[in-house]
């Protein structure tokens, strides 16, 4: 069906893309010069196979200009500020290459598009996207920039003015705008071979588009924004669309901790994925895929720093600003934000007034330089904070400036790199105040800076014997702020906190201020952005190295599209098979579990409806059947559910009691067990059901289950944790075993297993000469696979008969002892039914 999120997404299941004449399929290489030899301690990265890295941004690492002769051609150069770019030179192995797809920056004439193309792709390996003003104006500006950026910065459109609400047609430019990022890789990539490595919010739909195309796509994204916690980002209208098509990803990756637990919380939240950890890897198990969780902080380019710090402009830059601030005998702090609503810079400056207010003395000897970088955005808040901050400078300024002094130095004026470097170098101490911010690389920058050169430390007066020194005060929200363990962490809306962090780093002595850099030096100088870049390359490498062994099918439309993977020999049951091998076979025996195989887990009324009951009737009064109900639940619970299916053998509480049919007396498949244990488990089972909301308690004749079901996902199944732990402890010399399966924590005795059914029937029948010809199992979680396992070494004997059709089959694609798969319970329903069918006419004859 048609997704309710954009109307026209059933295109994406033709999986075709439409063709751009200027652009080629094979793309010559074309080396990028780097832009500083750096020595890295890491082992490069390497592509096995030949094949390319295909970054996807945004924005191309390209500068684009109108040259001003009579032809008035387009200019391109490298922007060596990109991030993009930058990871290039990181990699350490020249001989790998890379492609860009993205935008540029200047909106280039529809009859200019194809030669631009051209350009670009035979010059600089880029692939440039291209979109109607229109468009991409509700997709950048609209959906990413008003809606999706505020919301991941915790910003709810609580009110009109309080930020955009979410408007579907903007929704649609974006999806529409990932399509045709889909469409420009698709021109360009080799499936088999390429790594294609997405960047930030602005394309997150797009690895479902790609995955689609390409079922085997080696697909990494990395999110340089926030990720907000689950109660912010539920408030999406969009959220499972969104998160789907992150989980089309191989890698996903995140700057801290915080932002990947959001994220696994909102996946076990809404869509309820477990994760977990292996080795020291995050991972989601996903349809059968392993998707891996990467957690690392981007760096700066070490090269293009020092580059930038050795030249003769720099210097000369740090010579003027020496002697408007040192020479002068006064200490500068900095700031330095891009002019939007969440760095925070006017809670910066009523910090700097507290400190002048705190500290008279400090008036004339310390001055706050606030470099503002034009906004990235547009919009009235932008406008607004504009207007708040000039008035909060003006305001401090006229209160405790005097002639030749200004406590607060704004500078709204776009500086060059370079310039801002030279403030670096100078600062006593760098300012970070951001409310909300994904990474945010000043404080690196500064601390390289602040190392310099030879030449610099002559111009600002240090001596050689003289160690490095630098200090940070820094925001607790943002991303850098956990790698920066010697800076002072504040909460920026702590005004007081901000001001006497402020005080303690200008009253810090020397020797802190030496150590605190030097560790800091260390950890920016090896985590730079080639070490991100490798080290994130390394992880897509590895996650996607089963990528061959395994087989893929799609399933769902548009954005709920996603793939399964699965074991080349575990296959889709086929039901014509089994109906076929069932018709032409005598001595048939049936093994169903019941929860979760033939009711669906999500059912409130647990009892079987009357079509089942028919069903399994049916089945029963055919001679050459067996038919067995393997079930975890209470003997007289199945009893009971189970009263009008005369015919029907039952194993209830996982084998433990066995009845052939409802005549029979109940049986007990191990020696019987003394229940004591019972005594000390139900009441820590109790203390744990008191504590956690929605819980219970089900007291089988020889079992206890903690059942957390209908709980907070989150709590419950950290609970379950506990209580697994605890009752591993406390009955470690009991004569039971503890386990945990899905939403639950049960204890049985030992030994006791669902294996014990077929061990026990097929053994028996083996034994009197009447192997099976037939044997169809079905179940769907962990319990289960005792008796594929058990089937399949029963089957595999030479008691066995050599042309017995056996069919495990577990509920949902997933890794399992069984042979075959089918999708859900309504699929189990349907296989069930046909047998039954097959049965009833022979009954007839």
């Amino acid at each position: 069906m048609a997704s309710k999120s954009f109307s026209n997404l059933l295109e994406l299941a033709s999986g075709e893309a439409p063709s751009f004449g200027s652009m080629k399929t094979s793309i010559p290489r074309i080396m990028t010069q780097p832009l500083e030899n750096v020595c890295y301690d890491q082992c490069s990265f390497s592509v096995n196979g030949g094949g390319r890295i295909i970054i996807v941004a945004n924005q191309l690492p390209i500068k684009a200009e109108k040259e001003h002769d009579g032809d008035k051609n387009w200019k391109f150069s490298w922007d060596e500020n990109s991030l993009v770019l930058q990871m290039k030179d990181g990699l350490g192995n020249d001989d790998i290459e890379v492609i860009y797809v993205g935008f540029l920056k200047e909106e280039i004439n529809p009859n200019e598009q194809d030669k631009v193309s051209q350009i670009l792709f035979e010059s600089f390996n880029c692939v440039p996207t291209f979109i109607q003003p229109d468009m991409f104006t509700s997709y950048f500006h609209g959906f990413c920039k008003e809606y999706l950026w505020p919301l991941f910065h915790y910003m709810l459109p609580l009110s009109p003015e309080f930020g955009g609400r979410f408007d579907r047609l903007m929704w649609q430019a974006y999806v529409s705008v990932n399509k045709i990022f889909a469409d420009r890789i698709v021109e360009v990539i080799n499936s088999e071979d390429d790594y294609v490595w997405i960047h930030d919010y602005h394309l997150m739909v797009l690895p479902t588009f790609l995955r689609r195309r390409f079922n085997k796509v080696r697909l990494g994204f990395f999110l340089h924004s926030p990720f907000p916690s689950s109660e912010i980002y539920k408030t999406l209208p969009v959220r499972e669309e969104l998160l789907i098509a992150l989980l089309n990803s191989d890698l996903i990756g995140f700057h801290t901790f915080d932002y990947a637990r959001h994220f696994l919380t909102c996946c076990s939240r809404m869509l309820g994925l477990t994760c977990g950890s292996k080795r020291g890897y995050i991972g989601i198990d996903y349809y059968g895929r392993a998707i891996s969780i990467k957690i690392i902080p981007v760096g700066i380019h070490m090269g293009q720093l020092q580059s930038i710090l050795s030249q003769s402009r720099t210097e000369e830059k740090v010579r003027e600003i020496v002697r408007q601030f040192p020479d002068q005998g006064r200490t500068m702090l900095l700031g330095v934000d891009d002019m939007d609503i969440f760095k925070g810079i006017n809670l910066k400056l009523l910090a700097m007034e507290q400190l002048l207010i705190q500290n008279p003395g400090y008036q004339g000897k310390v001055v706050l330089v606030q470099i503002a970088n034009p906004p990235c955005g547009q919009g009235k808040d932008v406008k607004e904070m504009q207007a708040e901050t000039k008035a909060t400078v003006k305001r401090i300024n006229e209160t405790f400036g005097k002639p030749g002094y200004d406590p607060i130095i704004l500078i709204e004026e776009p500086l060059n790199f370079y310039e801002i470097v030279a403030y670096y170098v100078v600062a006593e101490c760098c300012l970070v105040t951001a409310v909300r911010d994904g990474m945010n690389l000043i404080p690196y920058e500064y601390i390289i800076s602040r190392q310099g050169n030879q030449t610099l430390d002559e111009v600002t007066g240090l001596a050689p014997s003289l160690k490095k020194k630098s200090m940070l005060v820094v925001s607790e929200f943002i991303g850098c702020s956990p790698s920066l363990s010697g800076a002072i962490r504040v909460n920026p809306w702590n005004i007081d906190a901000v001001a006497d962090a402020m005080e303690t780093a200008l009253e810090m002595a020397d020797s802190e201020k030496q150590i605190s850099h030097e560790k800091h030096y260390r950890y920016v100088s090896t985590h730079d952005v080639g070490y991100w870049a490798r080290s994130f390359l390394q992880d897509l490498e590895r996650t996607c190295s089963d990528h061959v062994h395994r087989k893929w099918c799609g399933i769902g439309f548009g954005l709920c599209f996603r793939v399964v993977a699965f074991d080349p020999n575990f296959k889709k049951l086929s039901m014509d098979h089994v109906v076929s091998a069932y018709m032409r076979t005598t001595t048939r025996v049936i093994l169903l579990d019941y929860d979760g195989t033939l009711m669906p887990q999500a059912c409130v009324d647990k009892s079987p409806t009357s079509k089942s009951i028919e069903i399994l009737n049916t089945l029963c009064k055919d001679k050459h059947n067996m038919v067995f109900l393997v079930s975890s639940r209470s003997r007289k619970t199945l009893s009971q559910w189970f009263s009008r299916c005369e015919n029907l053998g039952i194993a209830a509480e996982h084998g433990y009691f066995v009845r052939m049919n409802q005549d029979a007396e109940w049986e007990i498949c191990v020696p019987s067990t003394c229940c004591t244990w019972k005594q000390i488990a139900k009441p820590i089972m109790q203390l744990y059901t008191e504590t956690t909301d929605g819980s219970t308690i089900e007291d089988k004749e020889t079992a206890l289950v903690w059942e957390y079901e209908n709980t907070d996902p989150d709590f419950g199944s950290w609970q379950a944790k506990e209580l697994l732990d605890h009752l591993d402890s406390v009955l470690a010399n009991a004569p039971v075993t503890v386990k945990s399966g899905q939403n639950y924590v049960e204890v049985k005795p030992q030994g006791v297993s669902k294996g014990l059914v077929p061990k026990r029937l097929l053994s028996a029948m083996q034994e009197n000469g009447k192997s099976p010809d037939f044997v169809l199992c079905i179940g769907d979680d962990r319990s289960d696979e005792d008796m594929f396992e058990e089937i399949a070494k029963l089957m595999a004997g030479p008691s066995s008969s050599s042309g017995g059709e056996v069919f495990s089959c577990t509920v949902g694609p997933k890794p399992s002892m069984a042979k075959y798969y089918l999708h859900d319970t309504a699929e189990v329903a349907k296989l069930i039914q046909r047998l039954a069918s097959v049965s009833e006419q022979t009954c007839l004859y």
